[in-house]
């Protein structure tokens, strides 16, 4: 929505103009942030459609790490949290994450601490967020706990950026072999068939396959067999995102040959990360092995985690903990936390177990594409061959007929 206002400075000079908002309670929270006193504020109407798509107005990962960033390096150089807040929302273009900046530093301003002003976001600020800016509130050390914080953001979100860019050329692949066979079942093939069965020769197998299930594929049988596969496709979906199927979902994921092995090493790197970074930023052992267990983003890694955090509480020691399952955690990952559990060194040994793991990502990735990207080219060749092979077969037969 867009409002037209006019305003005042404290220095008494007027103000007028027009101002993006979600609502007339947050345009006047967006002015107010910008020190301005409202003495009118009247919504444009317009014919066209103002509603702003919660998915484009939704903070994304990027956003919240150049903010962490940001926020670090203006605290650091002594710029007020409040004074910091506010220009950072000046220059945010994505009027919901705008507003929440301007809300929490509103809330700070009245006497809120930090840690308690963004945990009214959970959606945008998670639990590991949250409790990394509280523990550098209780030990005076917000500073170096933003920092800790930005860098363990960036390294996450560059992690997931890479793993999403590996698999942009199999998923292109892909693509386009359902686009060639979707192009060649409607408007080739049938027109070739035709010309074909004109003949009246006897049509070898191959060739009367392909036209059955090109014909198939073109029926209303075919069209509500789409529907169904679609609408189980969706259910599956659904039901991965309930409870049980999302614990089913992670024990299957994690059995799958290659691709398990490869989740196991970013699980791996994500809990020793995650881990590490709440030590350093002055959380105690039992509380850090809570939150990451909470984000590590496995339900099986998250259960053994969490008798992990049980057990220290009983005063025994991660590393015994975590040797007793030896498919999740590999006798490496354990045995370098006992060592960091005996020279008091455990999180920066936790980082050492990060950067192998990440290396170990990488060479993942490019094991992952070495064998999808030729299987799929191989499909996609093997498919288009067999249709075209089809259609060339009788041609051939005729030829030597004749």
């Amino acid at each position: 929505m867009k409002f037209n206002y006019q305003a005042r400075t404290k220095a008494g000079d007027f103000r007028e103009g027009t101002v993006e908002a979600t609502s007339r309670e947050a345009a006047v929270t967006l002015l107010q942030g910008y020190g301005l006193y409202l003495t009118n504020l009247e919504k444009v109407e317009s014919g066209t459609l103002n509603t702003q798509i919660d998915l484009f107005q939704k903070a994304s990962a990027k956003d919240l790490v150049v903010f962490s960033r940001q926020l670090s390096i203006m605290f650091k150089s002594e710029v007020p949290l409040v004074e910091s807040l506010r220009t950072l929302a000046a220059q945010t273009k994505k009027q919901a994450f705008k507003e929440k900046i301007l809300k929490i530093s509103e809330r700070i301003e009245g006497g809120a601490p930090f840690s308690q002003a963004i945990s009214s976001y959970p959606k945008l600020f998670n639990q590991f967020f949250v409790n990394i800016v509280r523990a550098g509130e209780s030990s005076g050390k917000l500073s170096d706990s933003l920092g800790y914080l930005a860098n363990h953001l960036e390294r996450e979100y560059y992690l997931k950026e890479k793993i999403k860019g590996a698999m942009i050329y199999p998923a292109l692949i892909l693509v386009m072999t359902i686009g060639i066979l979707f192009m060649m079942s409607f408007f080739v093939i049938p027109k070739l068939i035709d010309i074909l069965q004109e003949t009246g020769q006897e049509l070898p197998l191959l060739t009367r396959v392909v036209i059955f299930t090109t014909d198939f594929a073109r029926s209303w049988a075919g069209i509500v067999l789409y529907i169904v596969i679609g609408a189980g496709m969706f259910a599956l979906f659904r039901y991965s995102k309930t409870k049980e199927g999302k614990a089913r979902t992670d024990r299957t994921l994690l059995k799958i040959p290659i691709l398990g092995s490869f989740l196991k090493l970013v699980y791996l790197s994500r809990f020793a990360e995650n881990l590490s970074t709440l030590i350093i930023g002055g959380l105690p052992i039992a509380k850090s092995l809570e939150i990451s267990g909470s984000v590590v983003g496995n339900d099986v890694y998250k259960e053994v985690i969490e008798r992990t955090t049980d057990e220290v509480k009983k005063g025994e020691k991660i590393s015994s903990v975590l040797e007793r399952h030896p498919d999740l955690f590999p006798a490496m990952f354990s045995t370098m936390i006992l060592i960091g559990e005996k020279t008091g060194t455990l999180d920066n040994t936790l980082m050492n177990l990060v950067n192998f793991y990440r290396e170990e990502i990488e060479r993942g990735i490019e094991a992952l594409l070495k064998i999808i990207e030729p299987l799929l080219i191989v499909i996609m060749g093997g498919l288009v061959g067999l249709m075209v092979g089809s259609i060339l077969l009788p041609l051939y037969q005729t030829m030597v007929s004749i």
